[in-house]
């Protein structure tokens, strides 16, 4: 790879740190967690079911069973998410957002979606770099 090519890496590697930092501040902000937050985008998200179980919240979040379960504990006594038995499986549990989770929920993906408008010039600009073809030479 050429010298520009490490520049470009390392532009696009402070920009993303920089998207990283925004979103901390806006979860901060409003009391919670960036795993928290993308958590309760995983679980808004899921498009299975009208609801995520903890394992597929676990496997979603790239994090062990137990810590999910520790994680939606938290945001269920924060009031964020509500646990919903399976009619069909009661060993199965999935996790919906509460009314406030709501709330909540859209002010950070607004926020979020405003952010990633006012950046998605320059992130076009690192995708069309980093689409062409690599010289090794």
């Amino acid at each position: 790879m050429k010298s520009d090519e490490f520049k470009m890496l390392a532009e696009f590697r402070a920009q993303l740190r920089q998207f990283n930092f925004f979103s901390e501040q806006e979860c901060a902000a409003l009391g919670l967690t960036p795993q928290q937050y993308q958590a309760l985008l995983a679980i808004k998200g899921h498009p299975e079911a009208e609801v995520i179980t903890i394992t597929e919240l676990a496997q979603w979040m790239l994090i062990k069973h137990n810590s999910a379960v520790g994680l939606v504990d938290r945001l269920e006594r924060e009031g964020f998410v509500s646990r919903k038995p399976s009619k069909q499986d009661r060993r199965r549990v999935g996790v919906k957002l509460t009314a406030h989770g709501e709330k909540v929920f859209k002010r950070l993906s607004v926020a979020h979606r405003v952010e990633l408008k006012r950046v998605s010039p320059e992130f076009r600009r690192y995708f069309r770099y980093f689409s062409k073809p690599v010289d090794w030479a």
